[in-house]
Formats: C-alpha cells, structure tokens, sequence
C-alpha cells in the first residue's frame, strides 16, 4: 500500500509570513532542503506516509540571479513569475539552488535529505520532466562527456531524427508581452530559428497561456510528416534522458512522477523502463496522464501508477461543487476497472485548486467525504499534497499566480496554515488551531487504516449502488456506499456528502455480495456493525435474512464516512 506525500520544498519550509506580490526571494523568503528535517519527516513517517515525492528540485528557470556560483542567469522574458516554474528545467543534472543553505554545496544538502528519508523507512520520488525544458537550458552540473540538449542539432531543419528540439526555420522567436517591470530587460531575447514551444505550438508567436518558456523535446515523432514515427536508431533524446534518470538514481532517489508523460510515445517507454529496471528492479514509475485512453498502453510499458484525474477525481469535484449525484461514483471508477491497483488516487496537488479555498469547497471538512471515497474505494495508491492535512487555502494574490485557489508553484510565497504546524521549525503542530488538530487527525487516521486494515490494504471490492435505488430507503444523490473484504475481515463504507442534512437509510446488501463474504444464516449467528472509525461507536445489529430486503438501518450525519466492520456472534463469541 503506498500514501504518498507531495512536498514542495520552497513553500513547505518556509517561515516568512510576510507576503508581497511578485515579491523578491529576500522579501517573500523560501524553504531549503535543510528545513525539511528529521522532526518534520519523522512527523509525516507517523502520520503513515511511505513515499516522499519532492516537488521542484532540479534547477529551472527563475529571476533570481546566481551568476557569481557560475549558474546563468535566464531572460526575464522566458520566466513565469519570479521564483520560475519548476517544469522550465535548465539544467536536468542540478539541484534548484533556491533550496540550498549553501549554494555550493545544493548537491550534497539533497544527498542528505535523501538519507534522512530512507532513515526513517520512507521512499523519495522526484519530478521527471521529458517532454519540454526552458528555452535556455544550459547544464552546468552535467558529468564528463555529456553533450547537452540542442548542441549537434541540425537548425536548417524542423525535424530530423537526431535532433533534440524542433525547429521553424527561417522565423525567428517572439516571447509574449508582459507589462510588469520584472519581466523587463537591457537586451532583447533572441532565438533564431525558433524552437517550437513545450505544449506542442508550432508557432514562432506563443500566447502567454502557451508553455513559452519551454522548447518541445524531439522523440523521433515527425509532427510535419504526418506523425510519422523513427525510433531505430534509438533517437538521441531518449538516451539522453536514460543517462539523466540513470544519475538521479544513483543519487538514492527510488522513483519518478513523470510530468505529462502521455506527450511521450509509448514506445519511449517501454524502451526506458525496461532498461531502468535492470539495475534498478525496484523503480517506482508515475505517470501524470490525462487521456483514459492511453492507460493500459501505459501500464504495459511499464508504469506503476497513472493519474486518476479525468476519471475518480473529476467526478469528487463534481459532486463537491456542482451537486452531482453520489450514484455517478460508479461510472468513475468502472472507467478503470481492472486497473484500480495502478491508479494513484488524489483530491489536491500542486496544479489543482485546494479543497479549503473559496474557489472548491470552501472548508477543508466539506470535502472528506471525497476524501474517503478516494481512500478507501480500491487497492489504489493515495496521494496528499503538503497543506492539505491543515486546511491550506492559498487565499490571495501571490504574483503569477493569481488568486486561484492554488498555492503558487510560480513565485516565492509561503503556506500560513502549515506554518502553525511547522512552527518554526520544530513540526510539532505547536501554533494550530483546534480544527487543524482535527483535520491532521483525520489524515493520520485515514493513512493507518489503509496500512493496517486487511479489507483496505488487499480486499476485494463490491459497488452497492445498484441495489440501493432512491425509492428503496436510499439516497444515491447524496450517499454513496460500498464493500470492501477480504476472508478475515469485512467492511461496510458510507459517505453523506449532504452539507446540512442527516440522511437516515437503509442500505441493502444483495445475496451475490453475502455470497462473496461469507455471511451465513443460521439460529446461533447474530450478526451486527460496529464503526472501526469511531470509538466507543454503537453496533447495529441485523439478521441475514433480510438484509437484502429490509437492510440495515443507519444514520449519517452531514458531511459524514463511516467505516462498518461486520462482525458475527456465535454462542455469545465475537468472530
């Protein structure tokens, strides 16, 4: 079972509460890889995480200057706000030296947090970016030998297989206008050819809601050709990226959450991982994809997890904030039907808006019910982006990033909620408040469950839907419900996503599911639930015989999960 932590290390440690718009790194401060200690991780261990992706840490294209440590400096006019997007790489062999203590030494302060993670029995993820990197790429850290990306690149031509990069012959490139001074310079930025831009525009004029701070990498797919492919000889990107992912795990790092991995061919894929593989069997590989359609090609070449965005979560989203029915929970996940053990589930990440924020859910409670949904549903991986345990909101305008309900991933900002759970540094939880207390015990307990409990951790899975119909004592708008079981242990799950309302049901469990759990009938049974959840909760009992007709009787409060083990008691004896 893996719960992942998504932590962004410019925003997680830092302890500036001061706040400017488009502020400097001096005034807005940001978090280093030192601040990410062993209090704090031993924190995260506790609360039942077994990875650690971190977020950010290859150096990427930003407004701060730190040409005096040899690193170059990138035109205003190629960064996203000041502190730069960390999916504008430039230098794929570096770490980003905003997160170093000393700058010289940025390398070593990673090896050392990477230590400090395996200590503590966890795994490390890191981003892997291979479909676009800044327009200035430059590697300054790469190893002896390493021939960097465009160098023997043949710009009389938009395509050719060796090429690195794709090419607009005879038109030259044309940044967007920005009227804010910090985009402004003493030089105009020139590239000509253009290079065509990271998000597929074969454009020499991107928009500024274009990636125009990236260049497209070159798989050997001929875009002019129609789509064309020429993978033999192996195209020279794809073994400049096994050399790169080759160094990071020689670093420590045990896996990748590959960034828009479904704008690379397949085949690239299934290529790469097996080769990965060979030293590395253990690899875990994420990709972040948006197309259901491309899954099982995915899975065959080798990933572990794919995003489960457009399906589970979309449809979360939907009933948080557009009244869907609960029942459309059933078509989410019959979207992935067979393949929920390779899904990595989520209600937050860095691209997403927060559930706390005015622009989702409003309140951080309001969204458990989702929350447990995404838990608990299947064998699925779980994913927690850092603040989304305190009720983080990212409220307010942060440079870039407008006030959008996102934690900026484009400028030097902070976290204030987390901040009371950092405290200075200690990660004791020392300044929250009440209902963080509450919200971070909700998490804790949540990530256990999925550890500990049999039915949760390897159980099968029974969608109970289709036997609970709105005119039978139900309510599919509101209450969703489902089993989960394996030969030890049966579990019985609900959610009230209703803000304001109880909703007293009565939920039905047909004979096929009895069947498939064991549940038997006879004199000396007496069979009951009681919520694992909650302690000191009351149990329910119920006879077998009618729980197909008349089910169980059960009462959700607003914005309520239980978690039901059913249990038998034979001759007075609990079983």
């Amino acid at each position: 079972m893996i719960n992942i932590y998504q932590l962004f290390p410019r925003v997680f440690g830092n302890k500036t509460r001061q706040m400017q718009i488009n502020g400097t790194i001096e005034s807005n401060g940001c978090g280093k890889l030192n601040d990410i200690n062993e209090a704090a991780l031993f924190s995260l261990k506790q609360m039942g995480f077994t990875h650690i992706w971190l977020t950010g840490i290859i150096r990427h294209a930003s407004l701060t200057d730190y040409s005096q440590y040899g690193i170059p400096s990138q035109h205003p006019a190629l960064v996203k706000g000041r502190a730069g997007s960390p999916y504008a790489i430039t230098d794929y062999y570096d770490i980003d030296p905003d997160l170093a203590e000393d700058i010289t030494q940025r390398m070593d302060e990673f090896e050392q947090l990477v230590k400090r993670i395996h200590k503590l029995g966890m795994k490390v993820i890191i981003d892997f970016v291979p479909n676009h990197l800044a327009r200035e790429y430059r590697s300054v850290s790469k190893p002896k030998g390493v021939i960097d990306f465009g160098e023997q690149d043949d710009t009389a031509l938009a395509f050719h297989p060796s090429n690195n990069f794709y090419y607009l012959p005879g038109q030259s490139f044309v940044p967007p206008k920005r009227e804010l001074p910090i985009y402004e310079a003493a030089s105009v930025y020139v590239e000509q050819p253009a290079k065509v831009t990271g998000n597929d525009c074969f454009h020499p004029a991107p928009r500024v809601n274009d990636w125009f701070e990236t260049v497209k990498l070159n798989y050997g797919v001929d875009y002019n050709g129609l789509l064309s492919h020429h993978f033999e000889p192996v195209p020279d990107t794809w073994n400049k990226m096994h050399h790169i992912l080759m160094y990071w795990l020689s670093k420590g790092v045990d896996g990748f959450r590959a960034d828009m991995a479904e704008m690379i061919p397949v085949a690239f894929w299934q290529w790469l991982i097996k080769l990965l593989r060979q030293p590395y069997p253990d690899v875990l590989m994420i990709a972040e994809i948006y197309q259901s359609g491309l899954y099982r090609d995915f899975i065959q070449a080798g990933f572990d997890l794919l995003y489960d965005k457009v399906g589970l979560y979309n449809q979360l989203e939907n009933i948080l904030r557009h009244d869907h029915p609960a029942e459309a929970i059933t078509n989410a996940w019959k979207q992935t039907e067979g393949m929920q053990p390779q899904m990595l589930r989520f209600m937050e990440n860095h691209d997403e808006v927060r559930l706390a924020s005015v622009h989702f859910a409003g309140n951080a409670f309001a969204a458990l019910p989702a929350i447990v949904v995404s838990a608990f549903l299947h064998t699925s991986a779980l994913m927690v982006y850092n603040g989304q345990e305190t009720g983080e909101d990212a409220a307010g305008e942060t440079g870039f990033s407008k006030d959008d309900g996102r934690t900026s991933i484009y400028d030097y900002c902070h976290m204030p909620r987390h901040q009371r759970w950092m405290n200075d540094g200690k990660f004791d939880g020392g300044q929250m408040l009440f209902e963080q207390h509450l919200l971070r015990d909700f998490y804790t307990q949540l990530l256990h469950m999925r550890l500990k409990q049999p039915a949760l951790r390897e159980g099968a899975f029974y969608d109970l839907m289709w036997a609970n119909p709105w005119y039978s004592g139900f309510d599919p708008h509101f209450v969703y419900a489902f089993l989960r079981y394996t030969n030890e242990q049966r579990l019985l799950i609900l959610v009230n996503f209703h803000r304001l309302e109880d909703r007293r049901i009565e939920v039905k469990i047909p004979q096929d599911a009895q069947k498939l759990m064991n549940l038997k009938s006879d004199s000396s049974r007496v069979w009951f639930v009681r919520d694992i959840w909650e302690e000191g909760a009351e149990s329910i009992e119920f006879l077998i015989d009618e729980l197909h007709t008349t089910g169980i009787r059960i009462d959700l409060k607003p914005v309520s999960y239980k978690v039901l083990e059913i249990k038998e008691r034979v001759n007075n004896t609990i079983k």
